[in-house]
């Protein structure tokens, strides 16, 4: 057989082949079926077609990787949750420079784009043949869960087409299903004339192995590589009660707090999503932040109404005539345990502060849908979180803070109020308050400088951010008994706070079993029952209005071991990783 060169091109090697056919008594009608095949002057162009296709391949630059964008930010995730010295900070510097990641992504972009060759033209004499549309077969094996894609009516040609491919699925692992292939056949079942929704009827009753047969469709090529992202759900999802959802089955529930890596945001509707943990490779659908945010407009303002009713009902006011008591109380018309008395608005600004309170929120509303957020764990030369302590009626949560302090002064340690208050004879400047002038207090409030103030017997109390941040430059945690409404303007990269809602142990009232019982008594009773279901609607209330900011939840025994738990949690704020905004991380 002769020997060719290593430049020899597959056109060659098969006309080679033919000439080396040899009749045979057993396989005539196969070889006169292959020497037909290769002596096809069509044939024989597309073959050398192929070998210039191959020579580009060869001599073009191929790309080490088509994501590097998404690398550099792996890595700095890692170098994050990793020990810390110059070189990592400076590299840590260079891949969160704007420069450097604008250079990454376009690589990515060049990296994925198709450099077609010209190609050689078709030789004039080549015989052109009915157009034929080009099939594929493809088979699925569909086990428990759907085959991970939607279809939908094209109205311009009436065909079923593929409207999306959920990432993870058993449709995304096959990589042979694509975005815009038409449906044809369901296991030789024709889907002619029919409707997205009796098609899904079949493809539901099928199991074990499916086959479909598709037209493709065109595929646009040049798609940029979305980067991961990671969300916390702020509102509860059930997709089989959603009926906007285009496939019920193929929906994603979650609950308010999950963490969700978004793998997929190319419909501006529908979100592709995995629940981070979840061992399910399958994402699912998810309403879009905007699409969700458009529904909730209309119940905001609803719910708004039905919350002040509640609130309004639910309010609840220790009365003392100390005016340094630690018992608990209110600020800016709102409960906040372990305050100050003289840190409570009077009865008659209460109302006042709730509606402008009430015209604030209504110039700014929230939709509560996602956050976007990063890994985060605090490292040796970070300062501490803050550490944000809210506490509901009857939680007392002064008492805990106070004892934490006592035991640990080097670890632990509180805010200084500042109050324009005169100093008392026993009172030392800045241990106690920081006293202040009334117009210097007043200068301060104009710069945002209190992240809580109020006013008692025509005095101004208030905590500052400087007070916070002397505290955390010391190198302690610092333990602030903070109003729920105070939490947003906290939630800045500099505090990065530690929120945890601390409500009482309740164990509901006996009810009366005798008879004999003295009215006083039945009083006494009926004052308990109303004492306890406001305390189960404090913290309630709490948790329906603010639960999105709250990161744990410690349930209040006796103080003891409640202030056992509460330093097991301050110790793994320390150790552990957490999900925090995003904007704390790379702000």
């Amino acid at each position: 057989m002769p020997v060719l060169s290593t430049a020899a091109g597959l056109h060659e090697i098969l006309a080679l082949l033919t000439a080396q056919l040899r009749p045979d008594a057993n396989l005539t009608a196969e070889i006169g079926f292959l020497t037909e095949v290769f002596s096809e002057h069509s044939f024989n162009s597309l073959m050398k077609i192929h070998q210039k296709l191959q020579q580009f391949v060869r001599q073009g630059p191929s790309p080490a990787l088509h994501s590097a964008a998404a690398l550099a930010e792996n890595i700095s995730e890692e170098l994050q949750n990793g020990p810390n010295n110059s070189d990592i900070r400076e590299l840590m510097q260079l891949l969160a420079k704007p420069h450097l990641q604008a250079v990454l992504s376009a690589h990515d972009t060049v990296a994925r784009k198709a450099f077609d060759p010209v190609l050689p033209p078709m030789p004039d004499d080549l015989e052109v043949e009915e157009e034929e549309e080009s099939m594929k077969i493809v088979r699925l094996v569909k086990n428990k869960e759907p085959l991970g894609a939607t279809i939908r009516l094209d109205e311009q040609t009436g065909t079923v087409v593929v409207a999306r491919i959920m990432r993870g699925g058993a449709a995304d692992r096959s990589g042979l299903v694509h975005v815009g292939d038409e449906l044809r056949e369901v296991n030789e079942i024709p889907v002619e004339h029919k409707t997205p929704e009796e098609i899904s009827q079949i493809l539901a009753q099928c199991q074990g192995s499916i086959t479909l047969k598709l037209i493709p469709g065109v595929k646009e090529e040049d798609q940029l590589n979305e980067r991961k992202v990671h969300v916390r759900a702020l509102f509860d999802y059930d997709p089989s009660e959603d009926k906007a959802i285009p496939c019920k089955e193929a929906g994603l529930p979650f609950r308010k707090g999950d963490i969700l890596q978004v793998v997929s945001q190319d419909d501006s509707v529908w979100w592709q999503a995995k629940r981070v943990g979840d061992a399910n490779l399958r994402a699912g659908l998810i309403p879009s932040k905007k699409f969700q945010e458009k529904r909730l407009a209309y119940r905001q303002k609803n719910a708004a109404l039905e919350q002040e009713k509640s609130s309004k009902r639910s309010s609840y006011d220790q009365s003392c005539e100390k005016e340094d008591c630690d018992c608990d109380g209110y600020l800016n018309g709102q409960y906040i345990a372990g305050l100050r008395r003289s840190f409570r608005l009077s009865r008659k600004d209460r109302q006042a502060n709730q509606n402008e309170e009430k015209q604030t929120e209504q110039k700014d509303i929230e939709y509560l849908t996602y956050e976007e957020v990063v890994a985060y764990r605090h490292r040796p030369n970070d300062l501490h979180r803050l550490v944000v302590l809210v506490g509901s009626i009857g939680a007392k949560v002064n008492e805990m803070r106070q004892r934490l302090v006592a035991e640990n002064p080097n670890r632990y340690n509180v805010a200084i109020p500042s109050t324009t208050r005169q100093k008392k004879a026993h009172e030392r400047q800045g241990l106690e308050y920081h006293f202040v002038t009334k117009v210097t207090f007043e200068a301060e409030i104009q710069k945002n400088r209190f992240v809580e103030h109020g006013e008692y017997k025509d005095n101004l109390y208030g905590i500052s951010v400087d007070s916070i941040r002397t505290v955390m430059l010391k190198r302690k945690i610092c333990l602030l008994d903070a109003n729920p409404q105070t939490i947003k303007n906290l939630r800045t990269a500099e505090f990065k706070p530690f929120v945890i809602l601390i409500k009482p142990f309740l164990q509901e009232p006996k009810a009366n079993a005798s008879t004999a019982e003295t009215s006083a008594n039945n009083s006494l009773k009926e004052l308990e029952e109303d004492k306890y279901q406001e305390m189960v609607q404090s913290a309630a209330n709490i948790e329906q209005q603010y639960g999105h900011l709250i990161d744990k939840v410690l349930v209040k025994g006796d103080l003891q071991t409640a202030c056992s738990e509460l330093k097991t949690i301050l110790d793994s704020i320390e150790r552990d990783s957490f999900w925090v905004p995003a904007n704390w991380v790379r702000s």
